[in-house]
C-alpha cells in the first residue's frame, strides 16, 4: 500500500504548478511606475515518468489553462523592482493504469495563485521612461522570492488536483550579461514546499526541496521585437507518504523558444513553446502558448 502511495503522490502533483517552468528576461531593467496586466492561453499534453517499480503506468495527461497576471515596477533604494501576482485556471482530463487499474481524471478549477517579489541588485537602475530611452544594459544581478498560496481546487479523496494544498516558497537569484542586442541569462532558484497533511488516502505528503536552473540566450531585434531559446535543469523533490520515502528524485531537463511581437506602444504578444529533454520522474509534457501584455504609466 505505501508503495502503491509513492506512486500516486508523483501523479498527484501532475496537476498542480510544476517545476520546469521557463522564463526568459526575468531580471530586465524595466522603468519605474509601470504597470502591467496580461491574459494568456497555454496547452500542455503530455506523460508521467515513474520509476520501474512503479504501479502506475501509461499516464497521459491534458491541459489547457488560462492565467490572468497583473505586475508593477518601482523603485527600491534606487534599484528597479517589481511586484508580480499569478492566477491560473485549468481544465485537466487523463487517465492511468494503477496496480493494474484504469484511473480517470477530469477536472476543472484554479490553480495555486502566486505572488512574487523581484529586486535588480546591480546594474539596473531606478529609472523613469524617458531616462530609460538612454539605458544600455552591461551587467545585471537581481533576485526574487515567490510564494505559492494553497487556494486552488483540492479534493482530498481525489488522486489528481489542479491545487497542491500546501505553500511553496522559491527564492531565485539571476545574473544577465549583454553584448550589444544580445543577453545571456542564467539563474538559479529552489523549491521549498510546505506538507500536505490532507493527501490522498488521509496521509501527509512531504516534499524534500526542488533545484532548479535555467539558462537564456536572446536576441532584440529592436522595436520590441525580441526572441529567447532557453533550457532548465530540476534536481530534488524525493517524496515521502506517511512517513515512507520514495525512490523519485527528480532529474529533469527541458528547453523552449519564446518570441514577442508589439502590437502597439501598450500592447505586445508573447508566443511560447517548450518539451521535455529528459525526465526521470514527473510530468513529461510538450507546452504552448500565448500571453497578451497590455501597459500604462507615466510615460506611456
Amino acid at each position: 500500500m505505501c508503495a502503491a502511495l509513492l506512486a500516486l503522490a508523483q501523479l498527484s502533483l501532475a496537476g498542480g504548478i510544476r517545476a520546469g517552468e521557463i522564463e526568459p528576461r526575468a531580471y530586465v531593467n524595466t522603468p519605474v511606475g509601470i504597470n502591467f496586466l496580461l491574459a494568456g492561453f497555454s496547452f500542455s499534453d503530455g506523460g508521467l515518468s515513474t520509476e520501474a517499480s512503479s504501479p502506475v503506468k501509461d499516464a497521459q495527461l491534458e491541459m489547457p489553462s488560462g492565467i490572468l497576471a497583473c505586475a508593477r515596477s518601482f523603485e527600491v533604494l534606487g534599484k528597479s523592482a517589481k511586484i508580480d501576482a499569478i492566477v491560473p485556471f485549468s481544465h485537466l482530463s487523463g487517465s492511468a493504469t494503477v496496480a493494474g487499474e484504469i484511473r480517470e481524471r477530469v477536472v476543472s478549477g484554479f490553480n495555486d495563485p502566486r505572488f512574487r517579489f523581484s529586486v535588480n541588485l546591480h546594474g539596473a537602475p531606478a529609472l523613469s521612461m524617458e531616462e530609460f530611452a538612454s539605458y544600455r544594459q552591461d551587467v545585471i544581478i537581481g533576485a526574487s522570492i515567490q510564494v505559492s498560496a494553497p487556494l486552488g481546487q483540492y479534493e482530498e479523496e481525489k488522486l489528481v488536483n489542479l491545487g497542491n494544498n500546501r505553500w511553496f516558497v522559491k527564492p531565485d537569484i539571476g545574473l544577465s550579461k549583454a553584448w550589444g542586442d544580445f543577453t545571456l541569462e542564467l539563474s538559479t532558484g529552489v523549491f521549498l514546499f510546505t506538507d500536505n497533511d490532507d493527501f490522498y488516502g488521509g496521509k501527509t505528503l512531504e516534499q524534500d526541496p526542488v533545484l532548479t536552473a535555467q539558462l537564456h540566450a536572446t536576441y532584440n531585434f529592436g522595436r520590441g521585437i525580441w526572441a529567447a531559446l532557453s533550457g532548465t535543469y530540476d534536481y530534488g523533490g524525493q517524496t515521502t507518504v506517511g512517513g515512507v520515502s520514495g525512490d523519485d528524485t527528480q532529474k529533469n531537463s527541458r528547453m523552449g523558444a519564446t518570441l514577442a511581437l508589439p502590437v502597439n506602444r501598450k500592447n505586445s504578444i508573447k508566443i511560447f513553446a517548450s518539451n521535455a529533454i529528459d525526465t526521470s520522474v514527473g510530468t513529461d509534457y510538450d507546452l504552448i502558448g500565448a500571453v497578451w501584455q497590455y501597459r500604462w504609466g507615466k510615460g506611456l
